[in-house]
């Protein structure tokens, strides 16, 4: 390999730009490009995201009513009663879950269990964050163990 021999490799040099607005003679004169005129032909024809060319806009209409602050939020895995006793198993824990791949590990949020719509047929023992009192009253009345999770 030489000198003389080195060549760039393609597409590694861009193209060539316009140039604009250099008289006549370079292809690119007088109005470079930008049609005769209008908002576009300006030297500050461009907008700013949302300008409707004055009138009123859409963000500026529409009511801000009421304020949602979901960084303090406490997200619930919810499951009913009849998802609990399709899992076959006695004892019902995050851990088992977990296992099961019905929550996910990364996504840090409680478990909630409310009643289904089908009786229960074993007793489970379950553990949760938080029940529903008809949930709670199902589990209980079938001979199961509610325990009430603090994390």
């Amino acid at each position: 390999m030489q000198l003389h021999n080195l060549k760039y490799t393609k597409g590694s040099r861009g193209h060539k730009t316009k140039t604009l607005g250099r008289g006549y003679g370079s292809g690119m004169g007088k109005r470079s490009t930008r049609g005769q005129k209008g908002q576009h032909a300006r030297k500050s024809g461009n907008v700013r995201q949302g300008f409707e060319g004055g009138q009123t806009p859409l963000y500026r209409k529409i009511p801000k009513v009421g304020f949602n602050n979901t960084s303090y939020k406490t997200n619930y895995w919810v499951f009913t009663t009849d998802q609990l006793s399709s899992l076959k198993v006695d004892e019902i824990n995050p851990k088992i879950l977990l296992s099961k791949k019905m929550i996910k590990k990364s996504q840090k949020a409680k478990i909630k269990i409310i009643a289904g719509k089908k009786p229960l047929k074993e007793s489970l023992t379950v553990s949760a964050h938080k029940f529903s009192e008809s949930a709670k009253k199902l589990i209980i009345d079938n001979g199961g163990k509610v325990t009430i999770l603090n994390k």
